[in-house]
């Protein structure tokens, strides 16, 4: 859920969605859309948003900010949104995003929308090479991305529940084949790292990961820097830079926590 609150100011209090440009260009692809979709059209300014939407999910906190982005309306605004294969996608996220819950339907938006189911495998989108992979998830059908171009190589796995195929070593998840495959040797694993382990046992039936299991998984992959994703709402600036300042002291390789509006430059 959004947690516009003062002691969230510097991480952020929107929803998971990260937008990926080529080098030189606006962004054309956006992983998830949630609250921070709105963020987005922001940055673009007048701009209209010409581009893709790969939700790895839809559960609400990932599909929120599909009414609410201005870039789609603009003139010359176009976007294709793609919605892990179960059943026609505007039904799926109809199911949320209709009335008496809400006042559209995903049809019914303003600007030029168009829904597509996507099945694991390879994929071409917005100029850009995207393997899709089932992971482990609570209520859903859920995808991994691992998205690249001829400068960089991204991963991306959101609400990820790996304790739901095994304990693995630690008891946090199991380090499974999927996982590992879309994240070998990545420049970025983008990761959710909602728990620590000391809460884990207590908290593993909401579908999340830990910290301590995205730092593993990017190690035993070959993960080029790992960024802690998809916060616990509920955990303040001041508590994540302590995280933040474990994960490191504990990491071999480099730590970032995802942060509202920053921009990562991964040119080889």
């Amino acid at each position: 859920m959004p947690a516009p609150e003062p002691r969230f100011a510097r991480y952020g209090g929107n929803t998971s969605c990260v937008a990926l440009a080529h080098d030189g260009e606006p962004p054309s692809l956006v992983l998830d859309a949630g609250t921070g979709l709105r963020v987005l059209s922001t940055m673009l300014g007048s701009e209209p948003f010409v581009g893709s939407i790969l939700l790895g999910h839809v559960h609400l906190d990932h599909i929120l900010g599909l009414p609410f982005f201005p870039a789609a309306e603009r003139p010359g605004g176009s976007v294709q949104v793609y919605v892990p294969s179960q059943g026609d996608p505007v039904e799926v996220l109809g199911r949320v995003l209709s009335p008496p819950t809400f006042p559209l339907r995903p049809d019914e938006l303003r600007g030029d929308w168009r829904f597509h189911s996507l099945e694991p495998g390879h994929h071409r989108v917005a100029g850009f090479d995207v393997l899709a992979l089932e992971v482990p998830h609570l209520a859903g059908r859920m995808f991994g991305y691992r998205i690249s171009d001829p400068t960089a190589t991204i991963t991306y796995v959101s609400d990820h529940s790996p304790i739901l195929v095994g304990e693995g070593p630690d008891g946090l998840g199991a380090r499974h084949t999927n996982a590992l495959a879309l994240a070998r040797d990545t420049d970025m694993l983008i990761h959710d790292a909602q728990h620590v382990a000391d809460e884990f046992p207590a908290k593993a039936f909401l579908g999340h990961s830990c910290v301590e299991y995205a730092l593993d998984l990017g190690r035993l992959a070959g993960a080029r820097k790992v960024m802690l994703f998809h916060h616990d709402p509920g955990r303040g600036d001041d508590e994540l830079d302590a995280i933040v300042a474990t994960a490191r002291a504990d990491s071999p390789i480099p730590v970032v926590a995802a942060v509202e509006g920053a921009v990562h430059d991964l040119l080889k």
